[in-house]
């Protein structure tokens, strides 16, 4: 029987219909609030969409650049009735944070932490504040915030107190409801006040100052008075009861808090302006237990026997999981190797005042379950390191599960729900059995069971009316299961859109009908975050996937991760938001600097889908009809300035590729949209002077000395930089007096070996010849022949790089013709400068997919190696000897030690990965720390060009600059490449090397130089 759509919204019309002022709207919060307005198709493609499978192009958005700011929007909008949706991090899972509404995004500025008492252990912070953020300053005082849901590097307090957020800490340490103690909250028509407790003593004095306050105190006093017996037997007692308002939270023996009632809202009751938060001591130590079972049910059919002993964690894992895990190399080998045998699994986390403390808990745990009925396969893990790697691997299962490879796209609707963990064992068997029964499986099991809550994402066919219908008939079916069990439909998501309409079926109508009075006491006019929770739209109205199917495009990549469709790759973000963090990692460098959604690359992903849905010569979309269909925001394809404008910040850098947790590879997308934007146009000026490096040096090499003079001339320097579209404060780039490839044919030829081919890059040829040379000394002395091409040729890279995909695939097909006989024969090809090493092993493989020289572009992805590789293969063959230590000398005993940091290229960190030169480095005796500074911001062509200065220099101040200054003048600095190395020594005293230059430095000396 399908669930009674009165109620919804689907036949009154939004009452989030677009405002007639719309114009006004823009001009008044233009005219009143201290931040950022913006109406443009831009600005609303990015915030069309969440981490739901929902789409709802919002009005308008605001970013306020302080709270007050925040404040006088939600003023404004309430002068025009016109909608309002508060948004943190954007990652919401059930819709809530999509909607035709004003957008106010308080996660660019409103991040302060306004005041921590530490003996309290309480903050009061701002709603945008970042947890992790957050974390980091409260470190020092050996404090936190107590839940902290996998998003944890990107989502916001407001937006955890607006989901009532928990993750894999709340089973020590609660939902966010508890570690609520007060809220600054504004209402729509303008009551701003601090809510909390509220004492016999405070009620009455509420009550004697009158006004708006004390109607709403008494309404939420009849509410429960009247609704007491309701609240109290049809709420599920269970951990993880997220779905649904806090009523409980009035009641008399939880002390009439208004706060906490608040939390899980979902911004549809108020706004939240700041919150006094309690915290938690930071865990001294930690110990992690794995304990294998024959399957994933039979895992949480152990949950009980665990659960006693008081664990930090205790989360669940299926084969399915673990299987893509590897696959992404999420999970480290030796992580895999000492996993316990069996096909579902339990993590157990223990905290201990010392490492022995939590050791001892650990271990006490797998004595006590080896003694009983069914013991477990267990792994003890005392590492630190490891049990992080782990516990990622569980973080990583949204993004991990979505695209399972040879299968359909899987997709959130049903991914939360919680049941008592008694019962979690039969539930798993029952879930899983509905879901075959639907056609569905195999699906991957996971989550917090500890807490009974269950994490999958589900092949849902949300293309077309039949299949929404099917996801429709399952989530009613699975939410009357949830019901059977007395669980809750959410266990930390939130119900939004995908659950509102089914909270009947969990809580019964009357409970609902309390939920529709506590929404008229804050909101009775349905204007923030209408259509949410209560008075819902339908859980299959305004799908992002129903509606989109735009023709598909020609291009120039191949996009095989994407069947060979762009319009399935610029809808391949599922909005997780691991691009917005603020440390760690590559990506997402543009956006650590401006705090632009738009210049994240899930920003930069939704507007290239936005481009796709409303493509020109596409069906036109009737506006008269709800839903992606009708409304198209970006409507002029290729074509598109807000498109464009958005990836021009896009440094290419690749960081994407391997961090964003589906893998969407901006970089490319960048590169296919500029051929098709600029097809038959004037390109700007960057595009004919660095796009063309490689003919200029070539061109440069027959007089780099007249060349050098000329570009560094005051007057001619300064000219040629403006009509090559470079900015004026970059120092051009010196031409070497000689090519490497010149003093190569010129040398002697070198010994016998196996043959590898040494690849002349643009910037070791024409630039640093040195490199070339010192690689051609390590090569040599670890017993190898080095050919270097007889020819000049080139990968492509600064054609790709910069959108010239046709002239980019030409350049390639002569290399690899040329390199053809070589590549037949078994020969590596070594790459010096990574992200040319790149271009083989990745993008000419997508871009020469069909072509004549496909076959062997595909000996030259397989038969590519850096420098690093090549001698990692060979000392492990020779039993992890180094170069020098085939000359009889034993590196790092007989000279002092080399310290050293590298900084990685983030092509290379991207698609090579930087493991083979930690290993080389350390067997040559080198004490090596890989710097975590993210990109240089150099980025090849984006740091020269004009426009780009400061962001590229804002990223270098953000991570390598202060890491390279900070390390001391005796300690060696790696960067393998040109822009990292160009990058450094514009901001640091330091001179970096390369790899094959640190190596040939530690050879002995009677090999000559």
């Amino acid at each position: 029987m399908a669930v009674s759509t009165e109620g919804t919204r689907r036949e009154q019309g939004r009452a989030a219909e677009a405002p007639r002022g719309e114009a006004a709207l823009r001009r008044a919060l233009a005219e009143r609030v201290d931040g950022e307005v913006r109406f443009d198709p831009g600005s609303r493609a990015a915030y069309s969409h969440d981490s739901s499978n929902y789409r709802q192009p919002p009005i308008g958005v605001v970013v306020p650049r302080t709270v007050e700011a925040g404040a006088e929007a939600v003023r404004v909008c309430a002068e025009h009735d016109v909608p309002v949706l508060s948004r943190g991090g954007g990652t919401s899972l059930a819709g809530q944070c999509v909607n035709h509404a004003v957008v106010v995004d308080w996660s660019k500025y409103c991040r302060a932490l306004v005041s921590l008492d530490p003996r309290a252990r309480r903050a009061v912070v701002e709603p945008g504040a970042c947890l992790d953020d957050l974390n980091e300053r409260l470190a020092e005082h050996r404090l936190m915030v107590g839940p902290k849901p996998s998003t944890h590097d990107t989502c916001t307090i407001g937006g955890m107190i607006g989901n009532n957020s928990c993750g894999a800490s709340a089973q020590a340490y609660g939902k966010m409801v508890d570690s609520v103690v007060r809220l600054e909250v504004l209402t729509y028509d303008g009551l701003r006040m601090w809510v909390g407790e509220t004492s016999e003593e405070e009620y009455e004095r509420i009550q004697a100052e009158g006004g708006r306050r004390a109607e709403i105190y008494r309404a939420l006093r009849d509410l429960r008075d009247e609704g007491m017996e309701l609240i109290r037997t049809r709420y599920p007692d269970i951990p993880r009861r997220v779905s649904g308002y806090n009523l409980d939270s009035l009641l008399p023996e939880k002390g009439f808090d208004v706060a906490r009632a608040l939390v899980g809202s979902e911004g549809t009751l108020v706004a939240v302006l700041r919150a006094e938060i309690g915290l938690v001591p930071v865990p001294a130590f930690e110990s992690l237990a794995v304990l294998g079972y024959d399957g994933i049910a039979e895992a949480g059919d152990a949950v009980p026997r665990v659960l006693p002993s008081r664990p930090l964690a205790l989360e669940g894992m299926d084969e399915r999981l673990l299987g893509l895990a590897k696959r992404d190399h999420l999970a480290a080998p030796r992580v895999v190797k000492d996993m316990p045998e069996g096909a579902g699994w339990l993590m157990v986390r223990f905290g201990g005042d010392t490492k022995d403390e939590a050791d001892s808990r650990a271990r006490s745990l797998i004595e006590d379950l080896e003694d009983g009925p069914n013991p477990p396969r267990c792994t003890f893990v005392h590492d630190p390191h490891e049990e992080e790697l782990l516990c990622k691997v569980r973080e990583a299962g949204l993004g991990a599960t979505a695209y399972p490879p040879g299968r359909s796209d899987t997709h959130e609707g049903w991914e939360d729900a919680a049941v008592p963990p008694g019962r979690l064992g039969d539930y798993l068997r029952d879930f899983r059995a509905l879901i075959e029964e639907f056609g569905y499986g195999p699906v991957s099991l996971y989550g917090h069971f500890g807490q009974g809550c269950v994490h999958t994402r589900i092949p849902f066919d949300l293309e077309d009316d039949r299949g929404a219908g099917g996801y429709r008939r399952f989530a009613e079916r699975a939410a009357r299961l949830v019901a059977d069990y007395g669980g809750s439909l959410s266990g930390e998501h939130g119900d939004g859109q995908s659950r509102g309409e089914l909270l009947p079926i969990m809580f019964g109508d009357e409970v609902v009908r309390l939920f529709e009075r506590f929404k008229a006491v804050f909101d009775p006019g349905d204007r923030m975050n209408p259509g949410k929770v209560v008075h819902p739209y339908r859980l299959d109205d305004d799908l992002d996937h129903l509606g989109y199917d735009p023709a598909e495009p020609r291009t120039h990549f191949s996009f095989p991760d994407d069947q060979h469709r762009f319009t399935h790759a610029a809808a391949r973000c599922v909005g997780i938001g691991k691009c917005r963090a603020s440390s760690g990692g590559v990506m997402c460098p543009s956006y650590r600097v401006t705090g632009e959604e738009e210049h994240s690359t899930r920003g930069r992903a939704r507007l290239l889908m936005e481009m796709m849905r409303g493509m020109p010569g596409a069906a036109e979309p009737d506006p008269a009809v709800p839903g992606p269909g009708g409304a198209a925001v970006i409507t002029d394809g290729w074509r598109s300035r807000d498109v464009r404008d958005a990836l021009d910040l896009c440094l290419a850098c690749k960081g994407c590729r391997s961090e964003c947790p589906v893998n969407v590879d901006m970089a490319t997308y960048k590169a296919e949209f500029l051929a098709h934007h600029y097809r038959g146009r004037i390109r700007p000026p960057a595009h004919y002077t660095m796009g063309w490096l490689p003919l200029w040096a070539r061109v440069a090499a027959l007089a780099p000395g007249a060349a050098n003079a000329a570009l560094h001339a005051p007057v001619l320097g300064r000219a040629a930089k403006r009509i090559g579209g470079v900015d004026p404060r970059r120092d051009m780039p010196r031409f070497a007096a000689e090519r490497f490839t010149d003093w190569f044919r010129r040398r002697p030829a070198g010994g016998g070996g196996r043959r590898v081919v040494l690849w002349p890059d643009t910037f070791t040829d024409n630039f640093h010849p040195h490199i070339g040379k010192a690689a051609v000394r390590v090569l040599e002395a670890s017993g190898y022949r080095v050919e270097v091409p007889p020819v000049p040729l080139c990968c492509g890279l600064t054609w790709i790089s910069t959108g010239q995909l046709g002239t980019a695939a030409r350049v390639l097909r002569r290399t690899v013709r040329a390199l053809a006989p070589r590549l037949r024969d078994g020969v590596p090809v070594i790459g010096l400068e990574p992200s040319c090493t790149a271009v083989f092993r990745a993008d000419a493989p997508e871009l020469m997919e069909g072509d004549a020289v496909e076959d062997d572009v595909k000996r030259l992805r397989d038969q590519t190696r850096t420098l690093a590789e090549l001698l990692d293969e060979h000392q492990r063959e020779s039993g992890g000897v180094s170069p020098g230590a085939s000359h009889d000398v034993v590196t790092g005993l007989d000279r002092p030690k080399v310290r050293a940091i590298a900084q990685p290229h983030c092509h290379q960190h991207a698609v090579m990965g930087f493991g083979a030169d930690e290993r080389v480095l350390a067997r040559a005796g080198v004490d090596v720390r890989t710097l975590d500074a993210g990109c240089c911001g150099l980025a090849g062509n984006f740091g020269f060009e004009a426009g780009h200065y400061e962001v590229s220099t804002a990223i270098a101040e953000q991570g390598v600059w202060p890491a390279v200054r900070d390390a001391g003048e005796e300690t060696a600095v790696l960067a393998d490449g040109f822009s990292c190395r160009t990058q450094i020594e514009a901001g640091t005293a330091a001179r970096p090397r390369h790899l094959a230059e640190l190596l040939a430095g530690l050879l002995p000396d009677e090999e000559g130089r």
